[in-house]
């Protein structure tokens, strides 16, 4: 088992930053590859980000490239996602989320990814 807690979400204006944290607990952190996922109201989850365990691999959705960064701190077994230069349109629940195993492939795909975190809502104003 892999215990999943985000922090870090909140409320801020178009064009500013957040950066949330997801500490994991249960298991070796860096067995794990680490996503980030979000939900919109009325939207499907979507793909945000991703690291491989030694965090050597990462991949974004397009529309965050450039604005937001994904790193882990294995030493602290923790993820982040550093998110700049925020949209209205990025306003979602954010989790993250663990996979046993890394793709380079597949990486986007929800049900790689065993265990969730609860979520942490960023919301965006214009």
């Amino acid at each position: 088992q892999v215990q999943l807690v985000e922090s870090g979400g909140g409320l801020v204006q178009a064009g500013g930053s957040l950066r949330l944290s997801c500490a994991a607990s249960g298991r070796t952190f860096t067995d794990y590859a680490m996503g980030w996922f979000r939900q919109a109201p009325g939207k499907e989850r979507e793909f945000v980000a991703a690291i491989s365990g030694s965090g050597r691999s990462l991949y974004y959705l397009d529309s965050v490239k450039g604005r937001f960064t994904i790193s882990r701190d294995n030493a602290k077994n923790t993820v982040y996602l550093q998110m700049n230069s925020l949209k209205p349109e990025d306003t979602a629940v954010y989790s993250c989320a663990a996979a046993p195993t890394w793709s380079d492939t597949y990486y986007y795909i929800e049900n790689r990814y065993r265990y969730w975190g609860q979520g942490t809502q960023v919301t965006v104003s214009s």
